[in-house]
């Protein structure tokens, strides 16, 4: 009898559910091993958005917690942690949680984002009130947690309400309770985000600082998030934090699916042999040592019949990306269209993992930092230099993060409304239609050109099309100023699959539209004399229709 194909969990973050409904899952209950043999006080871990923090999360809450002890430990049986050792196990059960998510606190405003921490800190209360019944309570406990639970608590309370709530469980069960924080800098990134920072800082520097540094009832804490925030001192003073970010070895393999993880699951799933599309379009991130495929991508690609597209961009958005954008400089904006470019193209940067917001649009190694640690960038390389100071080398990880790039990078040079014409546009120069090549093109020049674009028109429009070329990754590869017979031409597509055309560009300038014409000519005569199209000729391509494309189109510059 055929075995029944399991579900994918998409969507599903309760460890419980995940076990019981049988999905198809990947064992990272090694985490649960490594976590107690390293006995460190506050663990801060940073992860890109849907690479299965808060799943991690609650697999700590199942494991340690008090409550339904006997009944968790089922879950955890026959799994690694498990035969990992008795002594591992005598843990489990043993301790009481607090588990918190802050990944849904953002508003577009201080007020709304308030209302909302008070309404999450109620929920929180809400799963211990059994608490209200303990004599080890005092009455001023007693008025504190009504007030958080009843969301009346003052803004002091409402910093203190971790350290408050672990006071409690530790009078009440005898033992400090452990704390679990989930996306703890989501708050953040929103006030930065919407333009309250201020605000939004200032209160998450209490609330932070009264769990972690002045909670004497603190068992030990684990935290996940996108970055590690620093200068606004929010882990000032905190001695015992160990931090794990994306380029440290400790637990690097935890968080995404591994390449032998990602390989055995394609196997159980039956669509082994799609493996190598796979890791072109869902692997290439590398935590630490290890080489990682996004989870979220994967488990949505097998869901979804195998079909190739963006699971991760359309969650967890484009929202840091278009922030992070909108202000780079011209030095920036040419170094990542380089990256989008070439597939080997990487830009370094500073080692700096303290998230510093207010530097961000002026510094181009807080962007850097960014990216990477938000996903949009990977380390392919670290190094120290000769005054001890650590940089690493950048490269976008995979095509489902390039196509985040062309979207929100085309989409600032062309406008939201032109990508079709752009479409458009390319697939009339493969196809030789110079016409409507020309037609498109000015269009666009027209919507999305200035005249302070083109001071030094050839070098503009030269980047230009270079950057459109990118949409074209996997019919052509672009080629810029290269040798080819007696002279070099300004950008060449060469084909990739048989049967279609290769096309070299000369671009030529005209200061009026009477002119075009004559310098079109003077293109084509320049592509002729120079013999540009031998290193086409080379991969068997001829002039003609099927073979080499010449496209030879004349727009004026702009004029003031």
């Amino acid at each position: 009898m055929q075995e029944r194909k399991r579900p994918m969990p998409v969507g599903i973050e309760d460890f419980k559910k995940l076990v019981q409904g049988e999905y198809y899952f990947v064992d990272k209950t090694r985490f649960l091993r490594d976590l107690m043999d390293l006995r460190t006080d506050v663990t801060l871990i940073t992860r890109p958005r849907r690479f299965g923090k808060t799943l991690t999360l609650s697999m700590l809450q199942y494991f340690f917690t008090l409550e339904h002890a006997e009944e968790n430990r089922k879950l955890f049986a026959g799994l690694d942690i498990e035969k990992a050792g008795t002594q591992y196990m005598r843990e489990q059960g043993t301790r009481p949680v607090v588990f918190l998510t802050l990944k849904d606190i953002r508003s577009d405003c201080w007020e709304g984002e308030r209302e909302k921490f008070a309404l999450h800190l109620s929920d929180l209360y809400q799963n211990y009130l059994f608490l209200l019944e303990s004599p080890a309570l005092t009455e001023v406990d007693h008025e504190i947690f009504r007030a958080l639970w009843k969301r009346s608590g003052s803004r002091g309370e409402m910093e203190g309400a971790i350290t408050s709530l672990c006071r409690m469980l530790e009078k009440h069960h005898g033992r400090k309770p452990i704390l679990l924080l989930d996306e703890y800098d989501a708050p953040i990134l929103s006030a930065w985000e919407n333009g309250y920072y201020k605000e939004g800082i200032d209160f998450m520097r209490g609330f932070l600082g009264s769990a972690l540094k002045t909670n004497p009832s603190l068992g030990f804490a684990v935290l996940t998030g996108v970055t590690r925030v620093s200068k606004e001192s929010i882990f000032s003073g905190l001695n015992n934090l160990r931090v794990c970010s994306v380029l440290s070895d400790a637990y690097c393999d935890i968080f995404g699916f591994t390449q032998q993880e990602a390989a055995r699951l394609m196997e159980e799933c039956g669509v082994g042999d799609k493996l190598q599309e796979l890791k072109k379009w869902y692997d290439g991130y590398r935590f630490g040592s290890q080489e990682i495929y996004n989870p979220w991508s994967v488990i949505c690609y097998i869901s979804e019949g195998c079909k190739f597209q963006r699971y991760w961009l359309n969650v967890s958005g484009n929202s840091i990306l278009k922030v992070l954008l909108e202000h780079v400089d011209e030095r920036r904006r040419e170094e990542l269209q380089q990256l989008l470019q070439l597939k080997e193209a990487s830009v370094e940067a500073l080692v700096d993992e303290g998230t510093i917001y207010s530097d961000i649009r002026e510094d181009e190694n807080a962007l850097y930092m960014m990216l990477l640690t938000t996903g949009y960038l990977k380390s392919i390389e670290t190094w120290q230099d000769r005054r001890g100071r650590w940089w690493c080398r950048l490269q976008i990880p995979n095509r489902e993060v390039l196509l985040a790039y062309e979207d929100e990078i085309l989409g600032k040079v062309v406008g939201r409304g032109n990508r079709v014409t752009l479409f458009e546009m390319l697939d009339a120069m493969t196809a030789g239609k110079a016409g409507l090549f020309q037609k498109h093109l000015g269009k666009i020049l027209k919507d999305s050109v200035s005249y302070h674009d083109t001071a030094q028109p050839e070098s503009f429009y030269h980047g230009l099309i270079l950057g459109f070329g990118v949409l074209m990754e996997d019919e052509y590869r672009v080629e810029s100023n290269r040798e080819s017979g007696y002279g070099r031409f300004d950008i060449a597509f060469f084909p990739l699959k048989d049967g279609a055309p290769g096309v070299v560009l000369e671009l030529k300038s005209a200061r009026s539209e009477e002119a075009m014409a004559e310098k079109a000519k003077e293109a084509l005569h320049q592509i002729e004399e120079k013999a540009y199209l031998t290193e086409l000729a080379r991969q068997g391509r001829e002039k003609g229709m099927d073979g080499i494309t010449i496209v030879a189109v004349g727009t004026p510059c702009q004029q003031s």
